[in-house]
């Protein structure tokens, strides 16, 4: 039987376009000290490191043969490490192969590390047009951006969606990230200024787009006996798993409807005894990169039916005096260090449950989901987290 695991430490850094006042071991030792210091661990308290980046998006081959020196100014020399790389899904990925460590009882404490130092390359955005098929596919030039506008525009004609509510969903996100001192963008944005933004690709504009970040974040996570030991709060994983999509973009049945996240949901509430998110659910860290995004996921996670989401959205149910309120923290859409977004994901859920998210902090949280998607929307992660053990 798998054994029970818990985070019980959390790191983050700020971030930014580029953190020239560190050089990139500095970033991830950052981080992984932030963690340490959290849990009140030292190097030897810990059993092993599962580490993750997106290579590509670093503009250096293998970055953690450069950032294990961060690790190993930390103390933890000779540890067994593991490097794991699933595009933008990496921090969701690093988080279940920690969790998959604990549980299977090979170790009982596990250091969990994901960076990214966009501002080392050129543009991400020349990466993300060769993350679709060669031949087939790349043709079209069909990146990131194109791939969310496509999703847009498919809700747009299906539901009714306007750019308006994208304009709202921007505004509420860049709020949040107000009360986030590690967020890339913090600044004051109404759904008017949205809507003057400029067009990056209909219907998109500049408002409705993740940044490219620097940054890093860690999580410990530990078994039952030790968790108990090492702190009062710790964040209980009830649930967590994975899902791929076809390989092929042009053949997924998806852009108004995520039917792949829909199916790992189902999966995931199946462990973690939920039947009705909405009502059970407290607060969710969702992958927005892109505004419709935000409103999509919410449909494909069952807060709400296909096409409802706009709802959600305009009573107020996912605000952050919402019933169920969606990224406290700013989201994807304001902080977005590629390789370690679905790790911020996963670390802003924690810290909501065991209470220590300072200003963007939701009242009385017991439960919280995290989402990460990557590969070309290929890729889902979730884990739910929860003050109880399951």
């Amino acid at each position: 039987m798998a054994r029970r695991a818990a985070i019980v430490g959390v790191g983050l850094t700020k971030c930014s376009s580029h953190r020239r006042d560190v050089i990139y071991p500095e970033l991830v030792y950052e981080a992984v000290s932030a963690a340490l210091a959290d849990a009140n661990l030292k190097a030897n308290d810990i059993d092993a490191v599962v580490y993750g980046s997106m290579d590509p998006f670093d503009g250096v081959f293998a970055p953690e043969r450069w950032n294990v020196d961060a690790c190993v100014s930390a103390g933890f020399l000779n540890k067994p490490f593991l490097k794991i790389t699933t595009g933008g899904t990496t921090g969701g990925s690093v988080a279940l192969g920690g969790y998959y460590h604990v549980t299977s009882g090979l170790f009982d404490v596990v250091l969990v590390v994901a960076s990214q130092r966009v501002g080392e390359t050129l543009e991400a955005q020349l990466v993300l047009n060769t993350c679709i098929d060669p031949i087939y596919e790349r043709w079209m030039g069909g990146g990131a951006i194109m791939v969310g506008a496509n999703q847009a525009a498919s809700h747009f004609h299906f539901y009714g969606t306007t750019e308006e509510d994208l304009a709202m969903v921007a505004a509420k996100n860049y709020a949040n990230a107000l009360n986030n001192p590690y967020a890339h963008l913090q600044r004051h944005l109404t759904m008017e200024d949205a809507l003057k933004m400029r067009m990056i690709s209909w219907p998109l504009r500049l408002s409705d787009c993740c940044p490219s970040s620097d940054g890093a974040c860690a999580i410990i996570i530990a078994c039952e006996k030790r968790a108990r030991k090492i702190t009062n709060t710790p964040a209980w994983i009830r649930g967590a798993g994975q899902i791929t999509d076809n390989y092929y973009v042009g053949d997924r049945p998806w852009f108004q409807d995520w039917e792949a996240l829909s199916i790992l949901a189902r999966r995931v509430y199946k462990q973690a005894k939920i039947d009705n998110p909405l009502e059970e659910l407290d607060v969710a860290e969702l992958y927005n990169a892109f505004t419709i995004q935000e409103i999509i996921e919410c449909e494909a996670l069952g807060f709400c039916e296909p096409g409802k989401g706009t709802e959600l959205l305009r009573k107020g149910v996912t605000s952050m005096d919402g019933k169920l309120p969606v990224c406290p923290s700013g989201g994807t859409l304001c902080t977005n260090p590629i390789g370690a977004t679905g790790l911020v994901r996963v670390s802003e859920a924690a810290l909501q449950v065991m209470g220590k998210a300072d200003k963007r902090q939701v009242p009385n949280v017991k439960t919280a989901l995290a989402h990460v998607w990557g590969a070309a929307i290929g890729f889902h992660v979730l884990m739910i987290l929860d003050k109880e053990a399951l």
